[in-house]
């Protein structure tokens, strides 16, 4: 994906989210990471540029997001006609959001220890990205937790729990298969991407 392309359909979601969101606080603690993520793209990309794939991952990541952020997780509608056509008793778009949590990361964290030689032996790499990303959701709950503790009752829609009271343990699960998942099913057109991308770097001159 082109780089004016990216920075498009960025912009033009995060613009419609941001018009009348349901809720304003929620909306800017959901799109705040994929502001901060814009910006360390932007900083690191002339030393340390990705694969098109991740950067095609974390563009996803964004748009999943923010449109939880202008809906609200528990509220966006697809997902209200799917509980109603299930019969289920919960929006599960968060489940979504925690899946995307580990099934992008994994390819973030893999990039990282690949091009950097961080971890050698593919079973040990595997383990090691997989733990981050579990981590990593585990760390987002405490920090759910420290919102909802300083915020009150306005955290209550960025929370999503939704009376469900095994709701960070399932978002935790969702992050981990989305991690194993991510792993395998990508592994295969991520090596692709990082040999093309060595190889250009090896004809890049100085």
């Amino acid at each position: 994906m082109k780089q004016g392309v990216w920075l498009a359909v960025f912009f033009v979601v995060l613009i419609w989210s941001g018009i009348e969101p349901k809720d304003q606080f929620t909306w800017f603690l959901e799109v705040l990471p994929a502001l901060i993520g814009l910006v360390v793209l932007a900083v690191t990309k002339g030393r340390f540029p990705l694969t098109p794939l991740l950067y095609g991952l974390i563009l996803l990541h964004s748009v999943i997001l923010m449109v939880g952020g202008h809906y609200t997780y528990a509220e966006v509608p697809l997902f209200d006609w799917i509980r109603d056509w299930t019969g289920g008793d919960r929006n599960n778009y968060d489940k979504v959001g925690h899946l995307a949590q580990g099934f992008i990361p994994v390819i973030i964290c893999r990039e990282i220890i690949l091009r950097k030689g961080l971890i050698f032996g593919q079973s040990w790499q595997c383990f090691f990205s997989i733990c981050f990303c579990l981590a990593f959701s585990a760390f987002y709950e405490l920090i759910e937790w420290w919102v909802a503790l300083a915020t009150g009752e306005d955290a209550e829609a960025f929370l999503g729990t939704q009376g469900y009271v095994w709701d960070t343990q399932s978002d935790m699960l969702w992050a981990l298969i989305g991690a194993v998942l991510g792993w395998f099913m990508l592994k295969n057109l991520h090596d692709k991407q990082l040999r093309q991308l060595r190889a250009a770097a090896d004809k890049t001159p100085g």
